[in-house]
């Protein structure tokens, strides 16, 4: 399994790729194979300002319906239109063209205490 070492993770599953106070956000592979088939994505518009660990859309599997949560404080400048009629983007390349959205960060600082590849990896246990 797959956690590139220049991302930054979650204990929820995002991953986060950091450019400045520029943020782009997906779920990992680890997520999206615990997930299965994905069938539907629902994240907010642009514009919306969005907080750390809030809810910020829904990921829609075969199977179930899981949460989003926002790694870090911001407001959302973009939103993976590919996703509306290719959700399983998240599933085929989720570190790449399956990203769900592009954020600029309130506060850089908010991203003290996310998880490193390794770190990452040691929680999935893979």
């Amino acid at each position: 399994m797959e956690f590139p070492a220049e991302l930054k993770y979650t204990k929820d599953h995002e991953w986060i790729k950091i450019d400045g106070n520029k943020a782009t956000i997906g779920i990992t592979e680890f997520a999206q194979r615990e997930l299965g088939d994905i069938v539907y994505i629902d994240i907010p518009s642009v514009g919306k300002e969005v907080t750390k660990e809030d809810v910020f859309g829904t990921v829609e599997a075969v199977k179930t319906v899981s949460d989003l949560f926002m790694p870090l404080t911001g407001s959302v400048d973009e939103v993976n239109s590919l996703l509306d009629k290719q959700p399983e983007l998240v599933n085929s390349d989720p570190y790449g063209d399956g990203w769900m959205v592009k954020v600029t960060l309130a506060d850089t600082s908010d991203t003290v205490g996310l998880l490193t590849a390794d770190e990452y990896a040691a929680l999935t246990g893979v």
